[in-house]
């Protein structure tokens, strides 16, 4: 194919070494770093005590424009001085502070930032400070009216004196740490928020969640009239920070860049280009896996929308290959991920000196396969699936964005809508919608239900407003009737969702002339299949892909 290159550059503000002194009354400053001149990159900093809604306080400080990073309790602060923090999150967690070997803060934490403690981070800081955590005689979970008792605390700046959040707790707090002051309370909780005049506040209700409507305003109240952010995480400020820092990572090298077809791939390819122009050569792999016609969907628009050099690779025996007699999922995933480097590489020899894989992990990849702060849900194949032993360095510029984050950058960008706001589709492709092993048959009737179900949910106007909508094809046979004889064919299962990030998602309600359309056109349209299923599972307890 043709191969076309392109050079862009831009001004760049970026920021290195970051400041974090907080002076405090009657106390020497702590230690600083000198700051170069340009604005730094700003941010509060989630400490992770195993909560179920770590993610979703990250998602909330950065929709207040606010950078965040969640972090295990025992992190030190030399590795979190980098981020120039500003404040600290301590989430809410399964522990009691009173169990053997709880999870707690650093007590050095409390003598440098603001801090906002939540549910057992308020207990925490209740425990360590001097205060008394009880177990409650009622345990309270739902919803509750909190009552203001102060209207002054910058914490409730311009907020009803009454209004609903959502609870989760069995202990609660009989005492107060010295010198802090009750600033609300429930009918169950005598101290539902405390807060002193060193900038340490704590909820015992989720202002991260939903169910408290009111909450959003309480982090925006903790991040800019307690921290004091300014405010400057924006996909522009993310753009001009992530070109000049692949810049100088990649210097006079050359990059690789894996591109799936997905949104993720094709901003890092966009970001990388903006950066570094023709030193850049993207790669697309067909593995057999894609759905149907969509490598000569991709590559049409790669060619539109990229003008660097555009290589497509046909790996299709390749990765059928590897994947003969394979069933089980964190194979299917690892042997995939292993491949795709080995193909990279192979490329990157025929081009000459190759130092970078580019590629567009994002957070949510890195958190599921095991951080330190979270427990493996599954292995994405860009995290770890990868091979121990790589010839080539990982470039990853969107490792620690959301998904509605990269798509804010991919339009500031100025990315085509219609890549932008694509479905994410897994790395692994129709591998892990294969129940058991895959097979070309089985690939092809996948292909063809999926194609239903898409075309159905766009001809429906719903494709903007799902998260992912695709078809599973089961490993279990049923028995069926067509044209007056018995069949024993294939389940397919549809699976619709909605959701802002993928770590949480809900199981759409499609409406039932809809579904009935799909389930009828694909027991008609595809040899094999007799039954359609709707999966009404929500994340948790489910995952969104079924492997």
């Amino acid at each position: 194919m043709d191969s076309r290159r392109t050079h862009t550059s831009g001004d760049i503000e970026v920021s290195t070494y970051l400041e974090i002194a907080k002076e405090k009354q009657g106390e020497q400053p702590v230690p600083t770093i000198p700051t170069k001149p340009e604005v730094a990159r700003e941010s509060v900093v989630v400490v992770d005590f195993g909560s179920q809604y770590s993610m979703l306080i990250a998602r909330r400080v950065r929709e207040a424009h606010v950078y965040c990073e969640i972090v295990r309790p025992d992190t030190t602060w030399e590795k979190i001085l980098p981020l120039n923090p500003k404040g600290f999150i301590l989430s809410g967690g399964p522990s009691s502070v009173y169990d053997l070997g709880a999870p707690l803060p650093a007590t050095c934490m409390y003598e440098r930032l603001p801090i906002l403690g939540i549910c057992y981070g308020m207990q925490a800081i209740t425990h360590q400070l001097g205060g008394k955590v009880v177990s409650g005689t009622r345990q309270e979970y739902g919803h509750a009216v909190i009552h203001l008792s102060s209207t002054d605390s910058p914490l409730f700046a311009d907020m009803p004196t009454d209004f609903p959040v959502w609870m989760s707790h069995g202990d609660l707090i009989e005492a107060m740490p010295p010198g802090f002051q009750v600033l609300a309370y429930t009918e169950n909780s005598p101290v539902a928020a405390m807060g002193n005049d060193k900038g340490i506040y704590a909820l015992q209700f989720h202002p991260e969640v939903a169910h408290t409507p009111l909450g959003k305003t309480i982090i925006r109240n903790f991040l800019y009239k307690v921290c004091g952010c300014k405010g400057n995480w924006t996909p522009g400020n993310f753009i001009s920070e992530s070109v000049e820092n692949v810049r100088q990572q990649v210097g006079s090298g050359r990059v690789i860049c894996a591109l799936s077809g997905g949104v993720d791939s094709a901003v890092v390819a966009t970001l990388i280009e903006r950066a570094i122009g023709d030193q850049l050569t993207c790669i697309f792999v067909d593995t057999g896996l894609l759905r149907r016609d969509e490598a000569e969907r991709n590559l049409n628009i790669f060619f539109r929308s990229l003008k660097s050099n555009v290589v497509h690779v046909d790996a299709v025996d390749r990765f059928l290959g590897r994947l003969k007699r394979v069933i089980d999922p964190e194979m299917k995933r690892k042997i995939i991920g292993e491949e795709f480097i080995r193909v990279f590489e192979e490329e990157a020899r025929k081009i000459g000196q190759v130092d970078f894989l580019a590629q567009g992990t994002l957070y949510p990849d890195v958190i599921e396969s095991a951080t330190p702060a979270s427990a493996k849900i599954k292995t994405h194949h860009n995290v770890g699936g990868l091979p121990a032993h790589m010839s080539l360095k990982l470039l990853e510029p969107l490792r620690f964005l959301f998904k509605d984050e990269v798509r804010e950058v991919g339009l500031a960008l100025g990315m085509p809508e219609e890549m932008v706001w694509r479905q994410p589709f897994p790395g692994p492709g129709l591998s892990i919608r294969i129940i058991g092993e895959v097979t070309r048959e089985k690939l092809e009737m996948l292909r063809a239900a999926d194609w239903i179900v898409m075309n159905e949910i766009k001809k429906a106007k719903l494709y903007r407003q799902l998260w992912q909508s695709f078809a599973v094809l089961t490993n279990v046979h049923s028995v069926g009737v067509m044209g007056d004889h018995r069949t024993y064919g294939y389940l397919v299962a549809v699976r619709a969702v909605t959701s802002e990030d993928a770590m949480t998602a809900d199981w759409a309600r499609l409406p039932y002339d809809l579904l009935a359309r799909i389930s009828s056109r694909i027991v008609n349209e595809v040899p094999g299949v007799n039954r359609v299923v709707y999966d009404i599972s929500s994340k948790p307890p489910a995952t969104i892909e079924w492997e």
